[in-house]
Order: C-alpha cells, then structure tokens, then sequence
C-alpha cells in the first residue's frame, strides 16, 4: 500500500476545512434563494446551518490558521504555499460572511412612505399595485417599488400596518 506525504494530507485537511467554512455561507443561500421551492429537509438543514454557521465556521478558519502555520516549514513550494494561503482566506471569509445576515439586507423595510392623490400619481395604466382599504381610506404600494423593499411599515387609517410582497 503506497504511503500518502504529510503533505499532502495538510493540504486536504486545509482544503477541508476552508470548504466547510464556505459551506456555512453557501448552502443556506442556495437553499433559502428567492422563488425556489424548498424541501422540508434540506430547509430544516439550511436554518441548522444557519444557527451553527457561525461557530463552526469560525473553529474551521482558527484551525486553518493553525494547521497552516504548523505546517508552513513542510510546505514546499509555490503551490503548496498558495493553497495554503487560499484555504485560510477561505475559511476567514466563510467565518466572517456566515454572520451577516444576508436576507435583512435584502429585504428590508422602506423608509416613511410618500403618498399622493391618484390623479397626481406618476403610475403606468396597467401597473400593479398592493391596495389596502379602511374607514373610507385607500392606499395603493407599487409593486414595482415593492420588489425591492419587499416590506412597507405604515399607519394607515390610525392603526399600524404592514405591506409585503
């Protein structure tokens, strides 16, 4: 049975470690990815990751870090050095990246909302809109500018509401 270098050991180890720090950020998001159908497993796992992402993330990059810097004497070579270096900017992405919160930067809340009279209104004919009717009141939330907030927080007819698309 042929003998495998140390070397090249360090190097899977690294490569391993820096995969599953990016793996904290990237299968949640190709999970939970808008207007994709999710199933109940595979989102029971992505919400996991995503509570332990995190911390396992960051012990992924603290150990790159250290079997790197053990290993930097054994790691001859520009390549070996290089995936080296890669593996640890790898997994102190991952570790840095798993804890934003990707999903409130996307979708969040617009500002205070503006209104005008419909007849003011700089909306096409056939433009689609979110309409809320109370007490005698109506309020229209453009779908276009709805696409992009996703979440509108507003006090309508002297009660809180709030429109999402």
């Amino acid at each position: 049975m042929a003998r495998v270098p140390a070397r090249s050991i360090v190097l899977i180890a690294l490569l391993s470690l820096a995969l599953v720090a990016a793996a904290c950020v990237a299968y949640p998001l190709y999970v939970l990815r808008p207007f994709r159908h999710q199933g109940a497993t595979e989102l029971a796992v992505a919400l996991a990751i995503i509570q332990i992402g995190p911390w396992l993330s960051a012990l992924s990059a603290i150990l790159c870090l250290l079997l790197a810097t053990l290993a930097w004497p054994w790691l001859r070579g520009k390549v070996a050095r290089a995936l080296a270096v890669a593996s640890v900017l790898v997994a102190a992405a991952g570790c840095g990246l798993s804890r934003v919160n990707v999903y409130e930067l996307l979708f969040h809340p617009a500002g205070q909302p503006q209104f005008e009279s419909a007849d003011r209104a700089k909306l096409d004919p056939d433009e689609m809109v979110i309409a809320v009717q109370a007490n005698g009141g109506s309020r229209a939330y453009p779908i276009r500018e709805m696409a992009y907030h996703h979440v509108v927080n507003d006090t309508f007819a002297g009660a809180p509401i709030v429109a999402t698309y």
